[in-house]
């Protein structure tokens, strides 16, 4: 049962983590290979603000989330600029520099080794300390980013983000600075990460870099593409098949455990691979999106 559990929190951390995702790319079409960048900044925050700050689990959250906000403008602001040839390339080097500070910076993050004893949440008196408890809390914080992100897709600032993707030339022809949605949207999704790695560290009471490395980033990408991009319910539908996939290959007899991460990267691959070539629109998002 608890194997269970684990396996839906985990599917609703990486939910909140591909809608949050899906502002920029899906959206904006913002490619950015930085987002576990953005999980890792705030999950590390968070331990900090609470561990050493006494911060509770609600402003530590909070803060955690602007500070995650505002270092995404170091990346935002100069790199939404150039050419989105060059914006990849800037957000794959952002994504490697943050996470060789998370392993060499050993006087803050603790290297390598993370950063262990993270108290579980307690709101208004009442601790999460059992996973069903934290499931419920996991769902509540998940449901109001996905209702945030849905409000955002329905606004005027939504529609302009479609337009930049669609054509950035007609945007910029009525009047709208690309530039300032763009960055303005980065920092929202950003901030959205930060509510996931939020979860993370709190649940699991740890954190190390290897939470947050180029895989996840990679990871979360193909869930959008796998579920559909630019679609709140693909981006759901995508994180929860994949995430439970390999779980589901170790109930496959006779396979050594060695060889499941193996087969977890080539799967993703061939999926990557067959949704680029056959259906780019996914499996719930629209033709010619």
């Amino acid at each position: 049962m608890e194997y269970f559990l684990h396996i839906l929190i985990t599917i609703v951390i990486y939910i909140t983590l591909s809608v949050s995702f899906n502002i920029l790319f899906g959206y904006t079409g913002v490619l950015a290979l930085c987002h576990a960048a953005f999980y890792g900044i705030g999950a590390y925050s968070f331990a900090l603000l609470v561990m050493h700050v006494g911060l509770g689990f609600l402003p530590a959250m909070f803060c955690a989330v602007l500070i995650t906000a505002l270092i995404s403008l170091i990346i935002a602001v100069p790199g939404l600029r150039v050419h989105w040839d060059y914006m990849v390339i800037f957000a794959f080097s952002f994504q490697m520099v943050i996470y060789h500070i998370m392993i060499n910076w050993r006087g803050l993050t603790r290297g390598p080794q993370g950063i262990p004893g993270i108290p579980q949440p307690e709101i208004f008196g009442y601790t999460f300390d059992s996973p069903f408890s934290f499931l419920f809390l996991a769902l509540f914080l998940t449901s109001v980013v996905v209702y945030l992100v849905k409000r955002l897709e329905k606004s005027t600032f939504g529609l302009i983000l479609k337009g930049i993707k669609d054509d950035e030339i007609a945007v910029k022809s009525v009047g709208k600075n690309i530039t300032i949605y763009k960055v303005i949207s980065f920092a929202i999704a950003a901030g959205m990460a930060a509510v996931a790695g939020t979860m993370t560290a709190s649940y699991l009471s740890y954190i190390s870099p290897a939470n947050f490395d180029l895989h996840m980033s990679i990871f979360v990408l193909i869930c959008l593409i796998f579920g559909g991009l630019g679609s709140i319910s693909g981006a759901i539908l995508g994180t929860a098949i994949l995430t439970a996939l390999p779980e589901l290959l170790r109930f496959i007899p006779m396979l050594p455990s060695t060889m499941l991460g193996g087969i977890r990267d080539f799967i993703y691959a061939i999926i990557l691979l067959v949704f680029i070539l056959y259906r780019p629109q996914g499996l719930l998002g629209k033709a010619g999106k």
